[in-house]
């Protein structure tokens, strides 16, 4: 969520405010966005947080963090349906289906939330000089899978983005996901946890390290059962950080893929019997839902201005829903 950076003030540098040092020696970064880092107390020289005005001087250094920034890809408006559940003149709360790619990246450039949310902000990248990021463009606080549906909230401006992100970083974000995993839990509610760093065998992958492994970072999910159909189980996830892949990674690590998870072994089938009916009943649920079964359902924060509590719920999509339904008929039949 967060780049860690690290200045050194040369011994031949006049004394200047640390936010316009801070400007001047950081690319595509504005002084405005460097004053929203200091005022969120992400800056500090030495060991102290930094203020605006604070000046620095040769040898001192600045150790910093800012919310990442898209790069390297140039945004084109698309006229993308959004069903947009709030906005406002700071943020906008988004309900993302299945299947859209949230940003521009290798092998999917176009068709994705964020070229979406360009042409609903009127932004028109062509006009714009190179040296230069349109405030409106909408600020990606967090991301979900292409293929998870759900709730993403996006930052309007710096300010509420800086602010934002270090809800997110503090953990105070409220995000629960229902998914629909192979196998009966035994408990009713329990907590992973699990450090998560990238599969060296396959780098689509994520897996479950040590937590003092370098390789791994610190990562949590609450999970609580909402309904049981035997083989399956349907659940409630609460992320207590928020990382790549977190629930599909966690759930698949204590023996319970997300149902037709392909990257994490849910597409096949884990749980029930060899007959072929109920071979072809797994079938039609695969075709009723044809992605892992996973839906950002409710994401709750302190709006950056307002300081008023947001929370916002969303249904649980008709693919998941229909997919549901068909396994209550199928145990109680």
């Amino acid at each position: 969520m967060f780049e860690h950076f690290r200045l050194n003030v040369d011994p031949g540098q006049t004394p200047m405010r640390v936010d316009k040092f801070m400007a001047t020696h950081l690319e595509d970064t504005s002084r405005h966005r460097v004053q929203c880092a200091i005022k969120e107390g992400y800056v500090r020289v030495g060991d102290k947080i930094a203020k605006a005005n604070l000046i620095v001087r040769p040898g001192d250094v600045i150790r910093f963090m800012m919310p990442y920034r898209r790069r390297g890809t140039e945004i084109l408006p698309e006229d993308i349906p959004l069903d947009i559940v709030y906005e406002d003149n700071d943020l906008l709360v988004v309900n993302k289906p299945a299947g859209m790619v949230v940003h521009p990246g290798h092998g999917n450039y176009n068709g994705t939330l964020v070229n979406a949310l360009a042409f609903h902000l009127g932004i028109d990248p062509s006009a714009q000089p190179k040296d230069q990021e349109d405030e409106r463009m909408g600020i990606l606080v967090h991301r979900i899978d292409k293929d998870t549906s759900g709730l993403l909230v996006v930052a309007k401006n710096d300010e509420t983005q800086m602010n934002l992100a270090k809800q997110f970083f503090e953990h105070s974000i409220e995000r629960l996901y229902v998914a629909v995993v192979w196998g009966n839990i035994k408990e009713d509610e329990g907590t992973i946890d699990g450090a998560i760093g990238r599969d060296p065998n396959d780098r689509l992958r994520f897996k479950v390290y040590p937590e003092d492994d370098e390789r791994a970072k610190h990562a949590v999910t609450h999970f609580k059962v909402l309904e049981r159909f035997g083989y399956v189980t349907v659940v409630q996830c609460r992320l207590e950080t928020g990382r790549t892949h977190q629930i599909r990674v966690h759930m698949s690590h204590i023996g319970h893929p997300l149902f037709n998870d392909e990257r994490y072994g849910g597409a096949d089938i884990r749980k029930g019997t060899i007959y072929a009916k109920y071979r072809q009943f797994i079938q039609n649920c695969f075709e009723l839902c044809p992605r892992q079964a996973l839906h950002a359902k409710t994401l709750g924060f302190v709006h950056p201005s307002t300081k008023e509590i947001m929370r916002f719920d969303s249904k649980i999509p008709e693919d998941m829903e229909s997919m549901i339904a068909k396994w209550r008929k199928y145990v109680s039949s």
